[in-house]
């Protein structure tokens, strides 16, 4: 299964998401994850309609269990993790999961997204 994980800011649209998720190069996943206090957001469910897709909400400690290639001072500050977008595509790919795309930056900075599959996939 692949999994789109995004980090974006209050500020973040539909846009923002959509253009860091076509930036990773993977347009079709079969799921979304943002972190759970964001997941509900307007942005990310209306992004995730237009998709015809779910988008799984990553509690705070799976956030900061996630190992990631990315170290954002910004996002270790805010989130202790490395890279948000990398650290909910993984926990949301499930058992052994494997990053496809590091981070993206959306054009107007608001969001990051990153790809991650099961490697059992």
């Amino acid at each position: 299964m692949i999994v789109a994980g995004f980090g974006y800011r209050a500020i973040a649209t539909t846009d923002s998401l959509r253009d860091a998720l076509k930036a990773t190069g993977h347009e079709h996943p079969a799921l979304l994850a943002a972190p759970a206090d964001k997941a509900y957001a307007a942005c990310i469910q209306q992004l995730a309609q237009e998709l015809g897709l779910s988008v799984f909400p990553v509690a705070e400690t799976l956030l900061r269990a996630m190992q990631t290639p990315t170290q954002s001072a910004m996002a270790l500050e805010h989130r202790a993790t490395g890279s948000v977008a990398e650290a909910c595509a993984l926990a949301a790919a499930g058992d052994t999961p494997v990053l496809l795309c590091d981070r993206v930056i959306s054009h107007d900075h608001r969001a990051t997204c990153a790809i991650a599959r099961s490697s059992l996939a």
